[in-house]
């Protein structure tokens, strides 16, 4: 079981991964794209790093505008570094 990750270890981790938010025990970050078929590639590109990594965000579309939110099912909810080593490989397929 994964270990939920205390306030200062997330607010240090997010320091390196711009625009990422904690707020109700998950990290999040809004994506904005020119329009919703790279929105609809960049959801694509995520699913298939979160399958890579056993660990699957919340992803909401709306047009261009994807918000995805990470934590952890099996540590109560809470945000782990699982959810730090998925926001990273999201900045890389960004």
């Amino acid at each position: 079981m994964a270990q939920p990750l205390s306030e200062s270890d997330i607010n240090q981790a997010l320091s390196s991964l711009e625009g990422w938010e904690f707020n109700e025990d998950k990290i999040s970050k809004e994506f904005s794209f020119n329009d919703f078929s790279e929105a609809l590639g960049f959801i694509v590109r995520v699913g298939l790093e979160a399958e890579k990594q056993v660990h699957h965000p919340e992803l909401f579309n709306v047009y261009n505008t994807v918000k995805i939110s990470l934590s952890t099912h099996d540590a109560g909810g809470k945000v782990t570094q699982k959810d730090v080593d998925l926001a990273k490989a999201i900045e890389s397929v960004s």
